[in-house]
């Protein structure tokens, strides 16, 4: 194997000229992304028991929502800040990086897999939440469903022990039927024959089409007018003007709804901008922490 002196100081390996190191240690960014996430889980842990101190119902001094989510915004930000610069400055460090930019490198992949493992591990929860609740009820309904098809199989077996005709059994449940269609078909067509509740169902039956207007709503205004005055017992006009007072209220109190909905909307879509933008400040904030850390390790190396 050749060899060469440079100035007499220590033999150069021709072999290994012109090969370099990996400027990218997985492994070190691996125990980086486990530092931070313990960090915070850690920092987090003690911030839920610092805040359910603070919670004191009995003597009425609990902080109220407002200050008790800006605080805890606040916390969440510092820990993040500690557990991303603790990892992205072990991860330098043991990466045995000398250059900043590789260690800025490390710092930076150190939050991005924390970033993507953390949000990983938030769907994963959810998701695993949602579609166990649905295979319960799914299982429950099945469940139910084979109870009600064995009880309709054994029902003419228990008729026949039970001494009673088959036929018998569903010549009742066939007037039951007729009984029930019976009480659920349409009211008669002449309002002074229709009963309290029967004339309250065609009322409530007749609304949509008086909400949607046109000539529909016409036809269905004209329908509740005359069931009113059957039965009040009233002239037409007066039932009239009851109506009209009965639908402008309607209208108002459907209006002043739709204006509460749109601003309870507008209230809902300014706050997730603003968490959102909030979001994205704490993420760069992390993504810087996670660099300072890294440089300060090569920095240390350095000297």
């Amino acid at each position: 194997m050749a060899t060469n002196l440079s100035h007499g100081l220590a033999p150069i390996d021709e072999t290994r000229v012109g090969k370099t190191a990996t400027r990218l240690s997985w492994a070190a960014v691996f125990g980086g992304v486990v530092i931070a996430i313990a960090v915070q889980l850690v920092l987090g842990i003690l911030g839920a028991g610092i805040g359910l101190t603070m919670v004191d119902p009995v003597e009425g001094t609990t902080p109220g929502a407002a200050g008790f989510g800006i605080g805890a915004g606040i916390y969440w930000l510092i820990t993040t800040v500690l557990a991303l610069g603790a990892g992205g400055y072990a991860a330098a460090r043991v990466a045995g990086v000398t250059e900043r930019f590789d260690a800025l490198v490390h710092g930076l992949v150190v939050w991005g897999v924390t970033l993507i493992l953390t949000l990983y591990l938030l769907t994963s929860a959810v998701g695993g939440i949602i579609g166990g609740a649905f295979r319960t009820v799914g299982a429950v309904a099945g469940t139910a469903g084979s109870a009600v098809g064995a009880v309709t199989a054994a029902a003419p077996a228990a008729a026949s022990v039970a001494g009673v005709d088959a036929n018998d059994v569903q010549d009742a449940a066939q007037d039951v039927r007729s009984e029930a269609a019976a009480y659920l078909s349409d009211a008669p067509n002449d309002p002074a024959q229709m009963t309290p509740e029967q004339a309250q169902a065609e009322i409530a039956r007749q609304l949509p089409a008086l909400a949607r207007g046109g000539a529909e709503g016409q036809q269905a205004e004209s329908r509740i007018v005359d069931i009113v005055a059957a039965q009040r017992k009233i002239s037409r006009p007066e039932a009239q003007a009851q109506v009209t007072r009965a639908k402008q209220q309607f209208v108002q109190t459907k209006n002043e709804t739709i204006a509460t909905a749109k601003s309870a909307t507008d209230k809902a879509a300014g706050a997730a901008a603003g968490t959102s933008f909030v979001l994205v400040l704490a993420l760069l904030v992390g993504a810087a922490a996670a660099g300072f850390g890294a440089t300060a390790a090569a920095r240390r190396r350095l000297r």
